[in-house]
C-alpha cells in the first residue's frame, strides 16, 4: 500500500528506497511536510536488514545554511533513531531540501526532498467591552498578542480606550491592530441610538414541518433577565409566504406568557410558514420550513475507501424531520452493497439516536468501486423516505497486506492516556520464510510544531493492535496518527487518522461570585482562578446589551474554531487563539432598585417612619472591565460593589501565562430586590413636545401591598397627571401595575426623571386580602437620564486644506473658524453649535470610511441598481491600483458585485437593452444600455460577465446610431437625476462612445468612427460648459490630442477659482449651484489624468480642482446626488492613484486659541484612517503645524441649529379603505385623493 495514498491532512512526509539490488538497503525518513522556523522539530530514520556496514546523513538545506541533523555510521543491523533538530529562522515562507545519504562499501543511496519551512506567527486578539454603543460613550477594547506554534503565550494585554464623539454617524465601526509583522486583526462594534430591552422573547417551533404533521405544538416564553416571567398578552401569528392563509390566536390579557399553543395546518408542498409574534414590546420571530422529505438519511464514520479482506465499517442516521425533529429509534433499515453486478444486504435496526453500524466482509469485491445504499424496509408506507447512497473505493497493495485505524468512539479526552487500535492483514507470502514478528511504528503529530514519535514495537500476528498515547491540552484540537510498518519486500503498509480532542486550554482558569444573586448596591466577592503568574482580562456586561446585539460566547470550542487572520499562509488552527466574541445572549430588565440597608427595620401594621433613602441611579453596561493578575498563588478575590441595574450580569475572564492561554466558563450574578419601580424612557425626547412617562412597580413579595407612587419635581420638564389616573393602587403578589404622567421637557440635553415607590399603610382590602407592609425595602427610588434635544435645521460649513509635503517639512497655519449670525439673532441656539477638525492621510479616505455604504448590496430597479453597482468598482480598481485591497474588503465586494450583475440581468430585454423594468417596458434606455455595459466591462476583471451580454449591449447600441453618427435617445428613464448632464444628442452620443472606449473598444471601430465623426462636427457650436468637459473627456479617451488640447485650452478659460480650488459652473451662473458643477469638473479631472499630460495641465492643476470636489462631498464621502457621485469618485480615485505613495509621515498639530493641542498622526498605516476630534473653542482663530513628508487633508467643521423653515407643501395626499367583504376572495375599496 502506497504511502501516497495517506489523507492529505497528514502534513507528514514519508520517504523509502526500494531497489532491485539485493544488497542495497530499505529506509525510511520520516520529516514534517511544513515546519516552523525557530521551533524544534522531529526527525526519524530507519533502516531496515543492512547487508553491510552503512553510514547515514541527513541535512536540511535552505538558500544560505546547511544544517546536519542526523549523522550515523557503522549501522549493522536494524536502525532506528529519532533526532530533534532546530528549524533556521525564515522571515517569509521559504522552501528547504533535506538531503539523506546512505553510503558503505557497496552501496551508495543519495535522495533528496522538499519541506515548507513557515516564518514564526503571532496571533493578535482584540475583545471590547460591548458589541454595540451609544453615540458620547467610550468604547474599551483589550488586545493580546499570543504566540501560534508553541505552547506558551506571552504574558502582556493592552488595554485601550476610545470617547466616541456625541455626533457619531450611526454604524459598525472596525478596530484594527497591526503587529511589527504587519499581521493584523480586526473586531466591530455598532454605533447605535437604542433602548436596552427589558426582557426576551423565546419561541419554541419545529424548524421543519412535513405533510405528515396533523398538529405542531408552539410555545412562547418572556422572562425578565432577572429570571421572572412577563405579565401582559401575546398576540401569536403564523403566517404562510406564498399566500394569505394564517392561524391567528390571541390570548387573554394578564396571563404568564409561557403558554403552548396547538393548531391544526393544511400545507401545499415547497411553501414556507413563518412564525411572528408581535408585541408592543418586544417581538421574536422564527422560521420553519415545509419538505416533503420525513426523513433524511444519512452516512456518517462511513470510509470513503476500504481494504480488501478487511471488515468495513459503517453506519447511517435516520432523522424524522417532523415537527418534533426525533430520530427514528427502533425502525428497520436496509443496507446494500452493490458490486460486480451482486448485491449483498444487512438489515438493522436503529439506536435511540436513530443510528445503526453496520459491517460488510471484503473477501468478495474485487478490488473496484462499491456503492451503498440505504432505505427503510417499510418503504411503501411512507413514501417520502428518501435513500441514502455512498460509494467507496478499494485501496491497493502490491502484497495484499493492509493496516487501518479504528474511530474512537468519542472525543479523546484532555490530560490522560488514550488508546486507539488498528487491524492489519499481513500475508504470509510478504514475509520471510519462518519470520513471527513485524515492527510496528507510529507517530503521534499535534498542529505544526510537536509530534510525539514512539518506538518500534513488535507484535505476533494478530489482528489487532493497540497504540497508547498522553493526551495534552497543547495537542488539541485533534491528534494525527500514523501506523505503518516496512514488509521484507520493501513495501510500506501504513494508515492515518485525526482523532478528536475534548477541547481544553492549557490555562484552567474559573471565575465565580460568592454568591449567585445580591442586591442592588451591596458588595459582593469574585473569585479568580487561573495558572500562577497569569494576568486576566475580565468582564461583566448586563444581559440585555446581550440581548440587543448578541455575541458567541467565549470558551475553547470557539478559540479552536476561530479563523486565523494574518498576512501569510496559515494552514489550520492552533491552541493560543481567542475569538473577539464573548457570551451567550440573554436579556436584562432596565428596572433599578434602592436598597434600604440601613435603617431600622419595618414590622407589618407597625407604625413606619422615614429611612436614610440611597436614590439608584448607577445604571452602568459594563459593570467589571478590569486586568487582574492572579499572582503566584493562582488564586485572588476581587471586591466590587453591584449596580443599581437589577437584572442579570454575565461575567467571564481570559488569562495568559507562560503556560498559555485560558478561558473561563461563563458565570452570572443576577441582581434583584422583591419590590421596585422601573422606568419605560425612549432614547431621546424633543424639547417642548409632550410624551407619555411610564413607571411600573413590581411586587416579588408574597403578599399584597398598597403601593404610592411620586414623580419628583423637577425645573426640567413640566408634569401632569394622566387622565384618570390614580397613584395609590394595590399591587399582589408576582404582579406589576404601571403608572403614567404627561412630561412636556423644557431643558436640553441629559434631563433626570425621579420616581419614588413606596409601600403605605391602607385599611383597604386588595382583592380579599389584608394590605400588608414589608419589614424593610419598602421604599424604592430610581433616578434615570433622558436625552432631550430640539427639533432644528443642522447647518455644517466647513474650512478645507490639502498638504503636501514632498520633503521633510515644517509649516505653520492660521485658520480662522468663525460664522455671522447676525440673521439668526433671535433663532440661533448658541449651546448647538459644535467645530471639529478632520485629519485624512488619504483622498479616499472618507468614501472609504463609509465603505459599508458604498460597497452596498445592490438592489431596486434596473436603473437603481447600477446606482449601487458602480461606485464599487471604482473603490476596488483604486485600493487595488495602490496595494491597498485587502482580501476581507475584496471578497465582500465581489460578493456584491455577483449580485448586483445577477440583478442586472433581469432587466435585461431580449433585444440586448437595458430599462428601469426589463420586458415591461416597451423598449430598452439607450443611456442605461451605455452605463451597463460599460459597468458590465469594468467590473469583469473582478466577476464573471459573459461577454455576449457586453457584445449585446453594444450591438443594440449600434442600432440606435444615425446616419450622422449620433446616437438617438430611445426609451425612457425614470430616475433622470441619473444621467446627470446628458440631456441632448451631443451628450448622450458623448457619454455613449466614452462608454465604449472605456470598455476597450478599438478607436478605428466604425461605431466610434461614426460617433466621433458627430462630436467633431457638433464641437463647434457647443457654448454649454458641461458638454465642452464631456467631450474633453471622449477625446482623450479617443487620443485626438488636438481636439483634447482645444477643449481643455476653452475650459480653462471658463474655469472659476474659490482660494486654490478650481471648479467650472455652467454658463452665466456665477456661484455653483450644485451636481452638474460638480459632474462637470469632474470630468474635466478625467480627461486630465487619463491621457499624456499637457503643458500647464499638471497634477498641480488637477490638484486645484480636487480640492474643490473634495469640499463638496457630504459625510459620507459621496456627493449630491447619483451620477456627480459616480463621476466624482471614479475621477477621484483615478487622481489618488496618480499622486500614491507608499512612503511618508506627517504630524498634525492643532492648536486652540486657548493653548489647547491636538495631535494627529498620518502613515502608510493608518492612512485611510478618518481622524477627527472635537475642538472645544467653537469659533477663534486655530493654529496648524504640518512636519514630515507626504500628504495630508484637514478639514475645520462648524456644525450648528436653527429652527426648520415652515412647511411649504406642494400637495396633499390622503387615503382611506373601506369595509372587508367577507367572500371567497376577501377585498376592500382604497380611495386615494390628492389636493
Amino acid at each position: 500500500m502506497l504511502l501516497s495514498l495517506l489523507p492529505p491532512l497528514l502534513l507528514l512526509l514519508l520517504q523509502w528506497s526500494i531497489t532491485s539490488g539485493a544488497t542495497d538497503p530499505i529506509y525510511l525518513v520520516t520529516v514534517s511536510s511544513q515546519v516552523v522556523g525557530g521551533k524544534t522539530e522531529t526527525l526519524c530514520a530507519q533502516i531496515h536488514e543492512p547487508k553491510e556496514p552503512l553510514s547515514i546523513v541527513v541535512t536540511l538545506r535552505t538558500d544560505d545554511r546547511n544544517l546536519t541533523i542526523l549523522q550515523q555510521g557503522s549501522i549493522k543491523k536494524d536502525f532506528y533513531k529519532c533526532v530533534p533538530f532546530k528549524v533556521p529562522v525564515v522571515t517569509v515562507e521559504s522552501v528547504a531540501s533535506v538531503d539523506v545519504a546512505i553510503q558503505g562499501a557497496k552501496t551508495s543511496l543519495n535522495k533528496t526532498t522538499k519541506i515548507l519551512i513557515n516564518p514564526p506567527q503571532n496571533l493578535l486578539f482584540i475583545q471590547s467591552d460591548k458589541p454595540i454603543y451609544k453615540p458620547g460613550q467610550t468604547s474599551n477594547s483589550s488586545l493580546c498578542k499570543l504566540f501560534r506554534n508553541s505552547l506558551s503565550c506571552q504574558i502582556g494585554i493592552l488595554d485601550l480606550s476610545h470617547s466616541m464623539s456625541p455626533e457619531a454617524a450611526q454604524g459598525f465601526y472596525t478596530i484594527t491592530a497591526w503587529d511589527a509583522k504587519n499581521q493584523q486583526i480586526s473586531h466591530s462594534f455598532e454605533i447605535k441610538e437604542y433602548v436596552l430591552p427589558k426582557y426576551e422573547v423565546n419561541i419554541d417551533f419545529p424548524s421543519i414541518l412535513t405533510f405528515q404533521d396533523k398538529e405542531v405544538t408552539l410555545k412562547v416564553c418572556a422572562k425578565y433577565t432577572y429570571g421572572k416571567p412577563v405579565l401582559g398578552s401575546v398576540n401569536a401569528e403564523v403566517c404562510s409566504q406564498s399566500y394569505g392563509y394564517y392561524w391567528r390566536r390571541p390570548s387573554p390579557d394578564m396571563i404568564n406568557i409561557c403558554k403552548k399553543y396547538s393548531m391544526t395546518v393544511r400545507y401545499s408542498l415547497n411553501e414556507k410558514w413563518c412564525f411572528v409574534p408581535p408585541g408592543i414590546t418586544m417581538q421574536g420571530s422564527t422560521s420553519a420550513q415545509l419538505t416533503s422529505d420525513y426523513v433524511y438519511v444519512n452516512f456518517e464514520d462511513t470510509p470513503d475507501t476500504y481494504r480488501p479482506g478487511m471488515v468495513f465499517k459503517g453506519k447511517v442516521t435516520f432523522v424524522v424531520t417532523n415537527s418534533q425533529s426525533r430520530p427514528m429509534k427502533n425502525e428497520s433499515v436496509i443496507v446494500y452493497a452493490h458490486y460486480d453486478d451482486k448485491m449483498i444486504n444487512v438489515t438493522l435496526k436503529t439506536d435511540i439516536n436513530g443510528t445503526a453500524r453496520f459491517s460488510f466482509n471484503t473477501l468478495d469485491w474485487s478490488e473496484k468501486p462499491v456503492q451503498l445504499q440505504v432505505e427503510r424496509t417499510d418503504f411503501e408506507a411512507f413514501r417520502y423516505y428518501p435513500s441514502g447512497y455512498h460509494y467507496i473505493r478499494p485501496f491497493h497493495s502490491k502484497s495484499k497486506s493492509f493496516l487501518m485505524l479504528t474511530n474512537a468512539p468519542e472525543k479523546l479526552s484532555c490530560n490522560s492516556d488514550a488508546t486507539v487500535t488498528a487491524s492489519y492483514i499481513i500475508q504470509g507470502s510478504a514475509l520471510k520464510t519462518g519470520q513471527k514478528t513485524l515492527d510496528f511504528f507510529y507517530i503521534v503529530r499535534l498542529t505544526l510544531t510537536l509530534f510525539f514519535i514512539c518506538p518500534s514495537i513488535a507484535w505476533s500476528f494478530v489482528s489487532t493492535i493497540s497504540l497508547t498515547f498522553m493526551i495534552m491540552a497543547a495537542l488539541t484540537p485533534y491528534a494525527q496518527v500514523v501506523v505503518y510498518t516496512v514488509l521484507p519486500s520493501g513495501e510500506a503498509v501504513a494508515d492515518s487518522m485525526n482523532f478528536p480532542i475534548e477541547e481544553c486550554l492549557p490555562n484552567k482558569v474559573s471565575l465565580k461570585f460568592s454568591s449567585p444573586t445580591a442586591l442592588p448596591g451591596e458588595r459582593t466577592s469574585l473569585n479568580l482562578k487561573a495558572s500562577p503568574g497569569s494576568l486576566c482580562s475580565v468582564r461583566a456586561i448586563d444581559q440585555s446589551v446581550l440581548l440587543l446585539r448578541p455575541e458567541a460566547e467565549l470558551d475553547a470550542a470557539s478559540v479552536f474554531g476561530i479563523k486565523i487572520t494574518t498576512n501569510s499562509d496559515v494552514k489550520a488552527p492552533v491552541v493560543c487563539r481567542y475569538y473577539e466574541t464573548m457570551f451567550r445572549e440573554s436579556a436584562v430588565d432596565n428596572a433599578r432598585m434602592d436598597v434600604d440597608l440601613a435603617g431600622p427595620e419595618i414590622g407589618f401594621g407597625s407604625k413606619v417612619s422615614n429611612p436614610p433613602q440611597k436614590i439608584r441611579k448607577f445604571f452602568p453596561e459594563t459593570w467589571i472591565w478590569d486586568l487582574i493578575p492572579v499572582g503566584r498563588s493562582g488564586s485572588v478575590d476581587v471586591t466590587k460593589i453591584v449596580p443599581d441595574t437589577i437584572t442579570k450580569w454575565a461575567a467571564g475572564a481570559f488569562c495568559t501565562s507562560p503556560v498559555g492561554l485560558g478561558v473561563a466558563p461563563k458565570t452570572d450574578l443576577t441582581a434583584f430586590k422583591p419590590f421596585f419601580v422601573s422606568l419605560t424612557l425612549p432614547y431621546s425626547l424633543i424639547r417642548e413636545e409632550t410624551f407619555t412617562l411610564k413607571a411600573s412597580v413590581f411586587n416579588y413579595l408574597p403578599k399584597c401591598i398598597m403601593v404610592k407612587v411620586t414623580l419628583a419635581d423637577s425645573l426640567q420638564f413640566t408634569a401632569q397627571p394622566c387622565r384618570g389616573c390614580t397613584y395609590t393602587q394595590c399591587v399582589c403578589s408576582e404582579e406589576s401595575k404601571t403608572f403614567q404622567w404627561i412630561i412636556t421637557p423644557s431643558a436640553l440635553g441629559k434631563v433626570n426623571i425621579t420616581v419614588r415607590a413606596e409601600a403605605v399603610q391602607s385599611r383597604e382590602l386588595c382583592g380579599n386580602e389584608v394590605v400588608t407592609l414589608p419589614d424593610k425595602g419598602r421604599i424604592d427610588t430610581v433616578m434615570q437620564s433622558v436625552l432631550v434635544e430640539v427639533r432644528l435645521l443642522s447647518i455644517y460649513l466647513s474650512i478645507y486644506l490639502s498638504i503636501y509635503l514632498s520633503i521633510y517639512l515644517s509649516i505653520y497655519l492660521s485658520i480662522y473658524l468663525s460664522i455671522s449670525l447676525s440673521i439668526y439673532l433671535s433663532i440661533y441656539l448658541s449651546d448647538s453649535a459644535k467645530s471639529f477638525v478632520t485629519v485624512l492621510g488619504d483622498l479616499m479616505g472618507r468614501a472609504l470610511r463609509n465603505i459599508g455604504d458604498l460597497l452596498a448590496m445592490p438592489y431596486g430597479c434596473g436603473e437603481q441598481n447600477m446606482l449601487r453597482f458602480a461606485p464599487n468598482i471604482y473603490i476596488l480598481q483604486y485600493l487595488e491600483s495602490t496595494g491597498q485591497l485587502t482580501p476581507q474588503i475584496k471578497d465582500r465586494a465581489i460578493t456584491f458585485l455577483e449580485s448586483g450583475y445577477q440583478r442586472e440581468l433581469t432587466y435585461k430585454h431580449y433585444d440586448g437593452s437595458y430599462s428601469a423594468f426589463g420586458n415591461s417596458d416597451p423598449s430598452g434606455n439607450t443611456w442605461l444600455t451605455a452605463f451597463v455595459m460599460k459597468s458590465f466591462g469594468g467590473a469583469r476583471q473582478y466577476i464573471f460577465i459573459d461577454q455576449n451580454n457586453i457584445d449585446q449591449a453594444k450591438e443594440w447600441l449600434g442600432q440606435q446610431q444615425q446616419e450622422n453618427g449620433c446616437f438617438a435617445s430611445v426609451g425612457r428613464l425614470f430616475h433622470i437625476d441619473m444621467m446627470g448632464g446628458v440631456s441632448n444628442e451631443v451628450t448622450l452620443s458623448a457619454y455613449i462612445t466614452a462608454a465604449l472606449l472605456e470598455l476597450g473598444v478599438q478607436r478605428t471601430d466604425p461605431m466610434v468612427v461614426r460617433s466621433l465623426t458627430c462630436l467633431r462636427e457638433s464641437s463647434s457650436d457647443i457654448t454649454n460648459t458641461y458638454v465642452t468637459a464631456l467631450l474633453s473627456y471622449t477625446f482623450t479617451l479617443a487620443g485626438d490630442e488636438q481636439m483634447r488640447q482645444n477643449l481643455i485650452s476653452n475650459l480653462d478659460n471658463q474655469a472659476r477659482r474659490e482660494g486654490v480650488g478650481r471648479y467650472w459652473t455652467l454658463a452665466n451662473n456665477v456661484q455653483p449651484t450644485g451636481s452638474l458643477e460638480v459632474e462637470t469638473s469632474a470630468y474635466v479631472l478625467l480627461a486630465l489624468l487619463s491621457g499624456p499630460t499637457l503643458p500647464r495641465f499638471g497634477l498641480n492643476y488637477s490638484a486645484g480642482i480636487v480640492h474643490w470636489l473634495s469640499k463638496q462631498q457630504n459625510a459620507y464621502g459621496g456627493f449630491s446626488s447619483t451620477q456627480d457621485t459616480v463621476v466624482a469618485l471614479q475621477a477621484l480615485a483615478k487622481y489618488s492613484a496618480a499622486i500614491y505613495n507608499p512612503e511618508g509621515s506627517i504630524t498634525v498639530t492643532v492648536t486652540s486659541p486657548s493653548g489647547q493641542k491636538n495631535q494627529f498622526t498620518v502613515n502608510q498605516n493608518n492612512r485611510l484612517l478618518y481622524q477627527e476630534k472635537r475642538l472645544q473653542e467653537v469659533t477663534g482663530t486655530y493654529k496648524l503645524r504640518a512636519e514630515g513628508k507626504g500628504c495630508v487633508f484637514v478639514q475645520f467643521a462648524l456644525h450648528y441649529n436653527i429652527p426648520p423653515p415652515p412647511d411649504s407643501l406642494a400637495f396633499k395626499i390622503s387615503a382611506n379603505t373601506g369595509v372587508c367583504k367577507n367572500t371567497t376572495n376577501p377585498a376592500f375599496p382604497l380611495t386615494t385623493t390628492v389636493r
